[in-house]
C-alpha cells in the first residue's frame, strides 16, 4: 500500500489564523475523502514561522535547513494545498517569496488546491487572477474548484446559500482526495511517478534518446 504524501503551506501571519483555520479545515476533507486504507501523510508548512529564512534565502541564495525541510517537502509531495491571505488585492509577499524559491519546473504536475481568505467577498476573484497563474507558471496541476473564505464566512450571520462555506471546503476535499489518490489504491502516486528513476525513459525517436537541438543559426538559414 502506497503512502500519499499531503503538503499544505499557509501564509497566514496572526495566531490564532483565519488562514491557519482554513487550511486545517482543507487537510481534514481531503484525509476524509481518500479511499479506505490509503495511508496519508499530512505536513503544514507554517510560512509565518520561516519568514526570516525566507528573507535570508532571498539575499543570500541559501535556505536555513527548516527552510530546506520545507522546499523538500513542497516539491515532494503527492498532492499540495496552498492557501494564502489577500494583501492588497493578490497573494501576501510572504507566499509568493516562498514559491519564488521552489525551482520552476519542481511542481510540473502536482495537484495543487487553492484557496484564499480575505476580509470581504469581493477579494473572491484573488485564486483566479493571481493564484492560478502562478501555479501555472510553476507546471503544477491545479483543481478547477478553489475555495476562497471572507471573515462574514465564519461567523453567524455567514451566507448558507448552497450549504455556504462548509459545503465549498467538502466539495473540494473530495475532488482533490479523488485527483491525487490513483484508481485501484495501490497504484505509484502522481509526483512520485513522475520522478521515479527511469520515469520518460524510452520516450522519442529511440530508446532513452535525446530530441535533437536544430542550431538558431541553421533556423535562420532555412527561412
Amino acid at each position: 500500500m502506497n503512502e500519499l504524501k499531503l503538503v499544505a503551506v499557509t501564509a497566514g501571519l496572526s495566531k490564532p489564523s483565519s488562514t491557519r483555520l482554513l487550511t486545517d479545515r482543507l487537510v481534514s476533507a481531503v484525509t476524509e475523502h481518500v479511499p479506505a486504507g490509503t495511508a496519508v501523510d499530512v505536513r503544514v508548512v507554517e510560512l509565518r514561522d520561516l519568514a526570516v529564512d525566507i528573507a535570508n534565502n532571498l539575499v543570500s541564495g541559501w535556505p536555513s535547513e527548516a527552510l530546506s525541510g520545507a522546499l523538500d517537502a513542497v516539491t515532494g509531495a503527492d498532492g499540495l494545498i496552498a492557501v494564502t491571505p489577500v494583501f492588497a488585492g493578490s497573494y501576501s509577499g510572504l507566499f509568493k517569496s516562498f514559491f519564488d524559491l521552489v525551482e520552476p519546473d519542481a511542481l510540473t504536475g502536482t495537484p495543487v488546491l487553492l484557496a484564499a481568505t480575505g476580509g470581504t467577498a469581493r477579494h473572491s476573484l484573488v485564486v483566479e487572477h493571481a493564484m492560478r497563474p502562478l501555479f501555472s507558471y510553476l507546471h503544477a496541476l491545479t483543481l478547477p474548484t478553489a475555495v476562497f473564505a471572507a471573515t462574514d464566512d465564519w461567523g453567524a450571520g455567514a451566507d448558507t446559500y448552497g450549504g455556504g462555506l462548509p459545503a465549498r471546503i467538502t466539495r473540494a476535499g473530495e475532488e482533490f482526495a479523488a485527483l491525487v489518490t490513483p484508481a485501484g489504491g495501490d497504484a505509484v502516486p502522481h509526483a512520485r511517478r513522475e520522478s521515479a528513476p527511469g520515469a520518460g525513459e524510452g520516450e522519442g525517436t529511440g530508446e532513452g534518446a535525446e530530441p535533437e537541438v536544430v542550431p538558431f543559426e541553421q533556423l535562420l538559414a532555412g527561412l
